[in-house]
């Protein structure tokens, strides 16, 4: 039985066109309608909003027993009995008129609109319209476009005042820096004068205007929406594994937009990753291999560039001699052939794809896991342990305010100073760098708290208490690394204590990099082996697979950049990491690099580290290659192939 076919158990049976069909219990009706194959036009709903009823597209002819009335289908909720008539002649000719006053002064430019072609209003207009306007005089002209931020641009002739992009910035990304200003017939969308819409999630509002008012800086004018192709695919900004939709043209990559999957992005994207798409066509792009010479890093045949990548490995000393940084940004699929190389082959266990801002592998993949869904689940507890989320996993921020904001979830901060999550935050305690581990063993523990801790009062420490005391089921932690001046240690301690005094929390591990638990999956750690098995369970096992195991459990990111700043490695191996501008300690970074012998590359293009590197590999980047890639909840999600590496 289909989907759509499916009794609700709490379903009401409701009549749309003559025909009964069960709604879920408070459903809207024009969901109602959707899921059961009648599609009702609109302009201002959006299923990930609060509806609002600006448009008046919706209007269809409904009866709850006092007789048919027009009413906005996205207002009003299913209950039994109803009667609902989307083709009757007085809905149509509400349609009709509707579509009349929003063109009034529209302008017809759909041949210049970036819009033109996946348009709402063009379509609606084709299939509901009048076909011809009764309006014969001048409409209104105003400046365009107006740039309302670096990445937005606002042509004020276009909009509908359908409210879209005004309740995405203030509901769902909590930055009402867009509303509507004046009054009457002059009412228009605007940001505040002289105040760009500096928001992080300002691109959403491109992709959800329903009639091209804004666009993107980036698009306009680059391609027309029957010249591209699309394919889907997962955003690798950072690790929350977002689903997005890849649009090329002529080989090239034009956009991206965010694709609506419930357990991660809800068809969210934050700016990072929506406009990351320029960094697939950067000029800076590395399209042939490089080796250094006497007068720096030249072009080179592949054939060279090969053979002294691999001279360089078969040279040294030992496998001990050897360590690998980076993996974070690979496929799963290429981690674990980096995986087998460099651990079933050349031996050695110096490999770290976190570059000292992670947490341990045995501590991200050995602590009972929470999903998204699980954090974000409607009165529900959270313990925020980690980053600033607004910063480091946007997404996951705009989650978690919905969460906060909607669904009664309880969220209590612990974190070195405030951060994007504070004031949705039911209690914030910031305790002093090093000692959060005994902040949090206070906030579980069952003892009188009659002093100050780590510098938080005992009054702010028996408010967090109190929320967390609250919780009627489990909580959940987001687990990661709030201060990368501390030593993962500590939130390693936290985590603990937490385990302790309540066995049956689950954690998500806020890590910063793309593919960083895919790449832990795959063995790129210390004392790891491909499919989370510790060196020590399966070096027997893998023996019998792979040419060669390591020997002992090798070093991570620091060790091996101190090693290599005391002389000890002989080859430094960088798979797309860039340690002198990405390691949180700059100066053995520095001396690390230095004191390498050989230093080896692979990346797209060449950053801070590459450009000291003796060999440089060119590699295909994100659109480019298929493969899968894991996200922080340990979800696993395609890569797809959209165009042809440079």
């Amino acid at each position: 039985m289909a989907e759509s076919e499916v009794t609700p158990v709490d379903g009401v049976a409701v009549e749309i066109n003559g025909v009964e069909v069960i709604a879920h219990k408070g459903e809207l009706l024009i969901d109602a309608a959707e899921r059961t194959g009648t599609y009702i036009p609109r302009f201002c709903y959006h299923e990930r909003m609060k509806p609002v009823g600006m448009c008046r597209m919706c209007l269809v002819e409904v009866d709850t027993g006092r007789g048919p009335a027009l009413q906005p289908s996205c207002m009003i909720e299913c209950t039994p009995g109803m009667k609902a008539d989307t083709e009757s002649a007085v809905t149509k000719k509400a349609q009709d008129g509707i579509l009349e006053f929003l063109l009034a002064n529209h302008p017809l430019d759909c041949p210049v609109c970036d819009k033109g072609g996946e348009c709402p209003l063009q379509d609606q207009t084709m299939a509901y319209g009048p076909g011809e306007s009764r309006f014969v005089e001048e409409k209104r002209h105003k400046e365009k476009p107006i740039p309302i931020s670096d990445l937005v641009l606002l042509d004020r002739e276009r909009c509908i005042l359908c409210d879209r992009c005004t309740r995405f910035a203030k509901e769902v990304a909590g930055d009402p820096l867009i509303h509507f200003i004046h009054r009457g017939n002059n009412t228009e969308v605007n940001t505040f004068p002289d105040e760009p819409f500096a928001s992080y999630f300002s691109g959403n509002t491109v992709q959800i205007c329903p009639v091209g008012a804004l666009t993107a800086s980036t698009y306009r004018f680059k391609a027309r929406p029957w010249d591209l192709e699309t394919t889907e695919s997962t955003c690798q900004t950072c690790s929350v594994g977002c689903r997005i939709s890849i649009d090329s043209s002529r080989d090239q990559v034009q956009r991206f937009a965010g694709v609506d999957i419930d357990p991660v992005n809800w068809g969210w994207l934050c700016d990072k990753g929506r406009f990351s798409s320029q960094v697939v066509t950067s000029d800076a792009r590395l399209s042939e291999p490089l080796v250094r010479d006497g007068s720096g890093l030249v072009a080179a045949k592949w054939s060279d560039a090969l053979g002294r990548f691999a001279s360089a490995l078969d040279n040294a000393s030992s496998a001990q001699s050897i360590g690998v940084i980076g993996g974070s940004r690979l496929t799963n699929e290429d981690a674990y052939a980096w995986s087998k190389l460099f651990k079933g082959v050349l031996a050695t266990d110096n490999v770290d794809a976190q570059l000292g801002d992670g947490l341990p592998a045995h501590v991200v993949l050995g602590l009972p896991s929470a999903t998204i869904d699980e954090v974000c689940a409607p009165g529900g507890t959270v313990l925020l342990l980690g980053p600033d989320v607004k910063e480091e996993l946007p997404v996951l921020f705009l989650r978690l305010r919905h969460a906060a904001v909607e669904d009664r979830v309880t969220i209590v901060e612990v974190s070195p100073r405030s951060s994007g999550i504070t004031s949705l935050a039911a209690a914030s305690v910031h305790p002093r760098p090093g000692e959060t581990a005994d902040v949090v063993a206070a906030l579980v523990g069952s003892s009188v708290i009659d002093r100050e801790i780590a510098g938080v009062s005992a009054e702010e420490l028996e408010q967090a208490r109190a929320a967390l005391s609250a919780s009627t089921g489990p909580i959940t932690v987001v687990l990661g690394r709030a201060s990368l001046a501390e030593s993962a240690s500590i939130t390693v301690a936290a985590a603990s204590a937490i385990l302790n005094a309540r066995p049956d929390t689950t954690f998500l591990s806020a890590l910063r990099r793309s593919n960083v638990r895919g790449a832990l999956d795959m063995g790129l750690a210390p004392g790891l082996l491909p499919g989370r098995v510790t060196l020590e369970d399966g070096a027997e096992w893998y023996s019998e697979v792979w040419p060669a195991t390591p020997s002992a459990t090798g070093l991570d990111t620091e060790g091996i950049l101190r090693a290599a700043a005391d002389g000890r490695i002989d080859v430094l191996v960088l798979l797309g990491a860039d340690p002198l501008s990405d390691f949180p300690d700059a100066d053995l970074a520095e001396r690390g690099l230095t004191g390498a012998r050989t230093v080896l590359a692979v990346d797209t293009a060449l950053n801070s580290s590459s450009k000291r590197a003796d060999v440089v590999l060119a590699a295909a980047g994100f659109a480019e290659k298929t493969g899968t890639t894991t996200n922080i909840e340990g979800r696993v999600s395609t890569l797809s192939h959209r165009v042809t590496p440079p």
